[in-house]
């Protein structure tokens, strides 16, 4: 198979802060610096980090900023090799066997049903197909099985799929792959060897409001240094789920669709759902920051 002369995903660090933040995705240094190096290097990013600090996000950005289809395999416990490579679809293989004559040879009918014709591809084997580019995103990985990592290492090692009855699949043009994980269990050393590897934390108060500012139309400096102020205290609690980014935005939407101009105790404990979904988090913070309804 002929591998498809790659055009770089990125020029330099610089060239990949300017084409992200044009997607409205506000990078730091170190992020834009690993991710043109995962481009350049063609090894695949693993972003460790809290929920919703933008580990996501970063791969959709990519994608965005490079016009490359993104691909998705969302992990998740249970994930088999049918649901995350490829499976066989049987029913119109049934379908095919019923249809053949008595007189032909279970040879042939083997070789007949167990073509691309009948092939169920799923993200990676999909990922590894395509010619044009690609970002191939493995979302919480840390959430599969141990055993679905072993999976991974023969795509994140040599870009390639074996299907016993067809052969080896070998990349034509290699994917830009991004591996998320909030580090809910310890992720293997072999994968972790064949990445590069970045952490992402919530942003500082500056970067957090420069985020606002840029997502929510409408929304003045103002009003979304209080937001910011009090979302830096809500995840200093010890709460079931911090609030992430996206909520962040979420809350200022809800400012301006409800035309709050000041984030005041009342305001903030009407609202309070927007960023905290549980009972326990929203009773803590009612009282650690002592709002009235």
């Amino acid at each position: 198979m002929t591998t498809v002369e790659a055009q770089p995903w990125f020029k330099s660090p610089d060239d990949a802060l300017k084409r992200l933040e044009a997607t409205g995705y506000l990078a730091d240094s170190a992020t834009t610096t690993t991710a043109f190096l995962a481009g350049e290097l063609g090894k695949p990013l693993l972003i460790e980090g809290p929920a919703g600090v933008g580990k996501t996000e970063l791969a959709k950005a990519v994608a965005a900023a490079t016009g490359a289809e993104l691909i998705r395999l969302q992990c998740y416990e249970g994930l088999d090799e049918a649901r995350a490579l490829y499976e066989w679809n049987y029913k119109k293989q049934l379908l095919r066997i019923q249809a053949t004559g008595p007189d032909q040879a279970w040879e042939q009918t083997h070789d007949d049903i167990f073509t691309d014709e009948f092939l169920l591809s799923r993200p990676l084997l999909t990922a590894i197909r395509r010619e044009e580019p690609t970002v191939l995103l493995i979302d919480e990985v840390d959430k599969t099985d141990v055993e679905v990592e072993g999976l991974l290492l023969e795509v994140l090692s040599d870009f390639q799929v074996t299907i016993p009855e067809l052969g080896t699949v070998e990349a034509v043009r290699r994917p830009f792959v991004v591996l998320t994980s909030n580090a809910t269990r310890e992720l293997s050393e072999a994968v972790k060897r064949r990445c590069l590897y970045l952490h992402l934390d919530y942003p500082d108060a500056q970067r957090e409001q420069e985020i606002l500012l840029s997502r929510v139309p409408g929304l003045d400096d103002r009003l979304a240094h209080e937001l910011v102020a009090v979302v830096a205290r809500l995840r200093e609690l010890e709460l079931k789920k911090a609030p992430s980014i996206a909520e962040s935005i979420d809350w200022a939407r809800t400012l301006i669709a409800l035309q709050i101009k000041n984030l005041d105790p009342a305001a903030i404990s009407s609202t309070l759902g927007v960023v905290l979904k549980h009972v326990s988090d929203h009773d803590r913070a009612v009282r650690e920051l002592k709002l009235r309804g």
